[in-house]
């Protein structure tokens, strides 16, 4: 997505400049960069989300909740390690290095 945008903008307007055509295409480009930053922007917000995600299971493991739940606490671990939880896409989960 990142690499489309960096390549495309450049030649748009580049072209719009070589070819002397009317200044329209310039600010006609403006809305579709726009909403290109914005998803961006949010696939990096999810993936961030995604990422804090894998750090739960040590934040509940170090919580002491008692003599005799040393069991439950592991299971509970165990259960949020293996169910993932996170942001995907296309059954992919959405990483800081997906997202760049």
């Amino acid at each position: 997505l990142c690499i489309i945008l960096v390549f495309t903008v450049p030649l748009l307007l580049v072209d719009s400049g070589v070819l002397h055509t009317s200044s329209a295409p310039t600010p006609a480009i403006i809305p579709a960069v726009s909403v290109i930053c914005g998803i961006l922007y949010v696939m990096l917000l999810a993936a961030g989300i995604s990422e804090q995600c894998t750090r739960v299971p040590a934040l509940v493991n170090a919580i002491s909740f008692g003599e005799g739940t040393e069991v439950a606490r592991q299971q509970t671990v165990d259960y949020i390690t293996s169910s993932a939880a996170g942001f995907y896409v296309c059954d992919v989960r959405l990483t800081m290095g997906g997202a760049l």
